[in-house]
């Protein structure tokens, strides 16, 4: 819905924003050529730090429209100013990822299914990056006729899905310099096409890979008393270290470490050696995460040394959870009610999942929003991350009018 199409009054809304006479409507042209973007970036999808293909179809597409993208250090991703920066009033930044996941597409039907085995955009990486693209194509537009009030950074970030995400690459590479404030959206299966969900504070949660070893002498199973009883000692690591934690932090933190894997011993009558257990830190507080290395490695090192077992540990941190800036996330609630009304925008729960869009939070504020992209009355059901994920390509034209009325409206404040 383009704001020439909006009436003056919205059902139980009342009149419209001020706002809703920005320009920038997505044309149906752009509309088509987005969608052919993300079909084909789609049908050709590239790993963290791999994405060569994306990264010269982006800078070609943004040459073409008179911009001047700089790829990253790394040789994949980019970003690009739209408008000139006057080196003072700070810049609003754009954010995508564009990498995929070394999952198979499964999907059987649609035409733009993955080409590339073992590899799909079962995340909507598809979608943020071409509503991203979309809004520079027509914050380009708009500079071109005076009508863009402030510079403008797009960042097309890699390996967002690689720990610990490739964010924090693009910004020691100044994907930040200038930078006073960022957004972002991520696909939301469970919300509908056209809509978007907001939060303030944390949208989602901490994620840390932790990797330990245990070793001990060995021996007969006869005689536990004279060795280190390995097998017992990593059951209590397993059992006793997050009970240990879960009374050590405060519960709202919501720190919890749980075991995927777990390995000990050959034979019955043998006690090993060595030992291995590996899993998760999730964390829903900022504060709790930050202080979580420190607690974990006490925690392990206090049962292994009860038990008489030399440990080795080692915590991969992964992100902090996104912690929604107040004030950039009401730009976003502003933005999508001069494009749609208020009635467009839900409420939205913490995630447990991780996005390292958290790592630009720590050095500006920022905000993300759920973009929905559930086909409205479908009884389908697609979840992320799965090999069957698809969206209602509609969603792309509401991540650019979200991501212009943001500008726009932050534009005109400062």
């Amino acid at each position: 819905m383009s704001p020439e199409s909006e009436t003056d009054e919205l059902p139980g809304d009342g009149a419209l924003p001020a706002e809703a006479a920005l320009p920038g409507a997505v044309s149906d042209g752009l509309r088509a050529e987005l969608i052919a973007f993300r079909r084909d970036m789609h049908m050709h999808p590239e790993l963290g730090n791999q994405e060569f293909r994306t990264t010269a179809a982006l800078k070609h597409r943004l040459e073409r429209a008179g911009l001047a993208p700089r790829v990253l250090a790394g040789g994949t991703g980019l970003v690009c100013d739209v408008g000139t920066w006057d080196g003072v009033r700070p810049m609003l930044a754009l954010r995508a990822d564009i990498d995929a996941l070394p999952i198979p597409d499964t999907k059987t039907d649609a035409p733009y299914r993955s080409t590339v085995p073992d590899r799909a955009h079962a995340c909507g990486h598809d979608v943020h990056t071409s509503a991203v693209l979309g809004a520079g194509l027509v914050l380009a537009g708009l500079d071109r006729q005076g009508l863009l009030p402030g510079a403008v950074r797009l960042v097309f970030q890699p390996a967002e899905e690689v720990l610990p995400g490739g964010a924090a690459d693009a910004i020691k590479d100044g994907a930040l310099d200038g930078v006073g404030k960022i957004i972002a959206v991520h696909c939301d299966p469970r919300v509908d096409a056209g809509l978007i969900g907001l939060r303030h504070g944390p949208i989602t949660s901490a994620c840390d890979r932790l990797e330990i070893s245990l070793d001990g002498p060995g021996g007969h199973t006869a005689r536990p008393h004279l060795t280190t009883d390995l097998v017992t000692a990593v059951a209590k690591v397993a059992t006793e270290v997050p009970a240990l934690l879960a009374r050590r932090v405060d519960a709202r933190a919501g720190l919890a470490v749980t075991w995927g894997r777990i390995e000990a011993g050959h034979a019955c009558n043998v006690i090993p050696q060595h030992a291995e257990l590996s899993g998760t830190v999730r964390c829903l507080d900022l504060p709790a995460w930050r202080d979580a290395p420190d607690m974990v490695h006490a925690a392990i090192d206090e049962i292994a040394t009860l038990h008489h077992a030399k440990s080795q540990i080692n915590y991969v941190r992964g992100v902090p959870p996104v912690v929604n800036d107040p004030v950039v996330t009401e730009l976003l609630r502003a933005a999508q009610t001069a494009r749609r009304g208020s009635y467009a925008i839900e409420d939205t729960e913490q995630s447990l999942g991780g996005e390292d869009f958290s790592w630009y939070l720590e050095h500006v504020p920022g905000a993300m929003a759920r973009l929905g992209v559930r086909t409205p009355g479908s009884q389908a059901r697609y979840d992320l991350h799965r090999g069957d994920f698809d969206v209602d390509e509609q969603a792309i034209e509401v991540g650019v009018e979200l991501f212009t009325a943001a500008a726009l409206i932050d534009g005109n404040r400062l």
